[in-house]
């Protein structure tokens, strides 16, 4: 059976839609943790609203620093959190562990209609595993991504998480076909990707901040390039680390490095300093000033499988340190490149890609989709 698809992409008016046509009587728990999620939920949270569907927000604490948790449920206009786990930080197995521990109860609690757990981290398998040994329905929104990287930890999240679900919410038709060869198309809906629902919406909101931005970071627009590095592929091995380091420091323009918590953590650790050539430390950003910096940038240096996609969406170039990516559209659109740390140097220094209007990740609208998908299945 193939892969169902919730809705046309081009349905303008889905949203007044939504709030004309209230839908069944249907209770939501999302559960997030992360910086990705927090921008995922935005959306959703909204389109629960509009559709006046009851949703509870569980927030596990697996990003406890400000900069990547509470701040975006401020300037992204998200409901405070009905439940707060505080689980924070720890290895895999302790941060998961402690997770399923602190979520059975508030599970049994609440006893919503749909746990709806989001993308590939720790807090997206702990919610789905205690959900399903509870005997509640799971969906997973942004089913189906693959690296194909059985060394990466986000691909073992949402492999697992993907086949614990029930209701499997894939972003593109490029994730609906992985999950087909995985025998799930039976519980795939295509809805498109919500964090293109958000971006837009930013985007928008954002288009004077820019001037202001570029004068904070003595920058020009267009002379710069934007960098975050935070996965353990490329901060646990200090050999890499360093590699990295030297081809951000390489670049023939300056590159301001968005420093995440866990690098800065393992540069210390390693020894290593990350203030070398062309790069410019700077603590993380709130999601607005993050894309409105990116949208003057003349590049993107990342890890990150979300910024990939935002800069893509700002037509943006991305030179992506990593040996694969699940946008695999940004590269074949030829606006993403996957580049070894001794590449980066050149990679971001390439011309501007061909000008497409290709919207692979959908038309702003994924999320009322979801929200629809949940009521009526």
């Amino acid at each position: 059976m193939s892969p169902t698809r919730s809705g046309s992409q081009d349905d303008a008016a889905r949203p007044e839609r939504l709030a004309a046509h209230r839908l069944r009587q249907v209770k939501i728990l999302s559960v997030v943790g992360a910086r990705p999620q927090f921008v995922k939920l935005a959306p959703v949270a909204a389109a629960c609203a509009t559709a006046g569907v009851e949703h509870v927000i569980v927030h596990t604490g697996q990003h406890y620093d400000e900069l990547l948790s509470d701040v975006f449920f401020s300037t992204l206009q998200i409901p405070t959190p009905d439940v707060q786990l505080g689980i924070g930080s720890g290895s895999h197995a302790e941060q998961t562990g402690a997770m399923l521990t602190a979520l059975e109860p508030v599970l049994l609690t609440h006893s919503p209609d749909w746990v709806l757990v989001y993308g590939d981290t720790n807090s997206t398998l702990a919610a789905a595993l205690a959900a399903v040994k509870v005997h509640l329905p799971v969906a997973h929104l942004e089913a189906g991504l693959r690296s194909f990287n059985r060394r990466m930890p986000e691909e073992h999240n949402r492999v697992l998480t993907d086949h614990t679900a029930d209701l499997l919410l894939a972003p593109t038709d490029v994730a609906a076909s992985h999950l087909a060869r995985e025998g799930l198309a039976e519980r795939t809906v295509v809805v498109g990707d919500v964090m293109t629902d958000v971006l837009h919406q930013v985007a928008a909101a954002v288009t004077g901040a820019g001037p202001e931005l570029l004068e904070r970071f003595r920058m020009t627009a267009r002379g710069f390039s934007v960098a975050t590095l935070h996965r353990a592929e490329n901060t646990d091995d200090p050999a890499r680390l360093a590699a990295i380091i030297d081809g951000l420091a390489a670049v023939d323009h300056p590159v301001l490095l968005l420093a995440h918590p866990r690098l800065r953590a393992k540069a210390a650790e390693h020894g290593l300093r990350l203030d070398l050539g062309s790069v410019r430390v700077h603590e993380p950003l709130g999601y607005p000033d993050l894309v409105a910096l990116v949208s003057q940038a003349r590049g993107v240096i990342t890890d990150s499988g979300g910024l990939q996609k935002e800069a893509f969406e700002l037509r943006v170039p991305c030179t992506t340190v990593r040996t694969e990516t699940e946008w695999v559209e940004t590269v074949e659109l030829g606006w993403n490149v996957l580049a070894r740390p001794e590449e980066i140097a050149v990679a971001a220094t390439r011309a501007q890609p061909a000008a497409t209007e290709a919207a692979p990740y959908g038309d702003g609208h994924a999320a009322e989709r979801v929200v629809e998908a949940l009521a009526q299945t």
